[in-house]
Formats: structure tokens, sequence, C-alpha cells
């Protein structure tokens, strides 16, 4: 797992190719914004490397808008039409609404941290407005499929006779299991290390999710087994800090060589191109909807800040709302 101090030293290493567009002031409060949002806020790695990517894309805009590198006096005085233009040049590098909101929040977050600090106040980006996003909805796999899934990949591993295959796919097994069966996103489970198998074993476990939010994950007795069935086959030992599930290299198992599994099953299965490995975390949340959970506790077991975030499960599964109502209405007493 990456520590804040190695994600730190990546990102100050990283941030060279920005300073390069900015006077020497703005270089000082874009690094300090760097450290705050890792250090104080804990943003995620993913967060943080996007925010970096967009700011870097916007002092690069700037240069050639401005005709010169940011100061702070400048950053102070961009007019609503200076942000619009941004906007529009990243509009005509084919960007979706999704990403140009990113954007935008990146920009906002690093002018309202200037703000907070009483360093420079610049009122006109608040007024843009952000694009308008289409509603998504999570595209969850039905139970028939999700255990179809997991089944095939149990059927792969009985049927290999040598032992360097039958650890891997023992491997995928267990990972699909804590996947569908505690809602996890593919990287809560892939940071999971030796120290936690105490934990797992005794059917619960703390889970450091998103944003670096810790939850408690009740842990499925046929997940405890797939775990045990893959540590009894895996050639290299789990201690405290190592990673639970391994590369065939000996490193921490990466999240693209899940992706190419999964890939690879739903071709076999005729499974549709929804069927991912985030796609068995919606399923996890659909399922349990669906089977009567509530809200509150399904947002507890998917880590979610926002209930808000957890209701879209609603929508995917309108006979949760229509049960929900015909047992609480007066009129149906």
């Amino acid at each position: 797992m990456i520590t804040t101090a190695d994600k730190l030293k990546q990102l100050l290493s990283e941030q060279d190719s920005v300073l390069a567009e900015c006077a020497a002031p703005v270089n000082a409060h874009l690094r300090n914004w760097l450290i705050w949002l890792i250090s104080e806020k804990r943003s995620a790695n993913k967060t943080i490397d996007a925010y970096l990517a967009d700011m870097q894309g916007f002092f690069c805009f700037l240069t050639d808008h401005l005709g010169g590198h940011a100061s702070m006096q400048t950053l102070e005085q961009l007019s609503l039409q200076d942000f619009r233009s941004f906007l529009a040049a990243r509009r005509n590098d084919g960007l979706g609404a999704r990403s140009m909101a990113r954007k935008l929040s990146s920009l906002r977050s690093f002018f309202k941290y200037l703000e907070k600090n009483n360093i420079l106040i610049n009122a006109d980006i608040k007024h843009i407005k952000s694009p308008k996003i289409a509603h998504s909805l999570p595209k969850p796999l039905s139970p028939d499929m999700s255990k179809k899934l997991i089944a095939e990949v149990k059927n792969i591993a009985r049927s290999k006779t040598s032992e360097d295959d039958q650890w891997v796919d023992a491997r995928d097994t267990a990972i699909m299991i804590m996947l569908y069966g505690c809602g996890l996103r593919i990287s809560e489970a892939l940071n999971i290390n030796g120290k936690e198998l105490y934990s797992i074993k005794s059917g619960v476990m703390s889970i450091l999710g998103k944003g670096n939010k810790t939850r408690i994950v009740p842990i499925l007795p046929i997940a405890i087994n797939a775990i045990e069935t893959y540590q009894e086959l895996c050639p290299y030992v789990s201690e405290a800090n190592d990673p639970l599930f391994y590369g065939v290299r000996g490193k921490r198992l990466g999240a693209r060589a899940v992706q190419k599994k999964t890939e690879k099953l739903r071709y076999q299965l005729g499974l549709p191109e929804s069927a991912t490995p985030h796609a068995l975390r919606h399923s996890f949340a659909t399922h349990l909807l669906t089977a009567g959970g509530d809200l509150r506790t399904i947002q507890e077991l998917l880590g979610h800040a926002s209930l808000s975030t957890t209701q879209i499960y609603t929508e995917v599964n309108a006979d949760y709302l229509r049960n929900i109502h015909e047992l609480a209405h007066p009129r149906n007493r």
C-alpha cells in the first residue's frame, strides 16, 4: 500500500512539469495545496493524480492564453471569461461533461484553498456553472450471472493439474467472492495485508476505503473458505505488512490482472460488457436491497459518505421502492 509519505514524494516529483508553467509564488502555494489534499483532507490517490493533471492543463492553457507564466496577481484577476475560455478549449479537445466537471472541481478546490488561507480571492470562479452530466445508473449483474461468474472461476481452478496454475485460479476465486460477497472495491480487496487474516477468519474485518475512510465489513464463510484455499496453494507467505493477494512475480497483485481475468470469463460465458469487477460491488448492493436490506446498512457496508450515493440503487430496483410504499403507507394497512 502506498503511504502518505510515499505519495507526497511521488507527487512533488510529478509537480515539476506543472512548476514550469507557473511563477515561483504560485509554485509554493500549489505545492502546499497538494500537501493539504493528501495529509489533511486525505483525498484518494486517484483524486490527487487527477487534480494534478487538471492543474497542469490549466496552467499550460494560461501560459498561452495570457502570453506568460501565471502569477498570483493574474490568478486573482482571472475573469469569468478566462475560466470559460479554458473550459471551451477543453471541450474542443473532445472532453465530455463528466471530465469537464472534474476539471472545474479541481480549479475550485485550489482557489478555495487560496481563499481559505487568506492568500487571494477570485470571486468569478464561484459563478461558473458545472456542465450537466447525464444521469447514469449502476449496472449490476443478475444473481444468476454473478453466481455463474464465480462458479466458472472455481471450475477452472478445479480443472488445473499444475500447482502453479491452481494457486492463481484459487486467488482469483477468493477475490471475486470478496467483491461480490463483501461489496469491496477492487482496490480495497487488493490492498488487504497479511495482518488482516486473523480478523477475516473471525468473520469481520476493517477496510480502509475511499478517502481513507475506515468501515467494518462482515466476511461470509464462503469467502473465508476461499481465502484459506488460496493460502494453502499460494507459494508466497503473507506476513503482517505483506499483501494477501500476490501476483505471479511475488508482488502485490494489480487491478489490471483481475480486470483481464474478468474480461476473459465474460467472453467465455457470454456475459454483457458491463460484467466487470466493479459490477460485482454493484450487484452486492442491488441484491441486498432486493432482499429487503435497508439503505442505511447498505450505505455503511459500501462505505459511502453520503446516503444519496447509496440511494441510486433504488432507481435500479424500482420494486424496492414499491414494496416500501406498500408496507408503510397507512392506506395499505
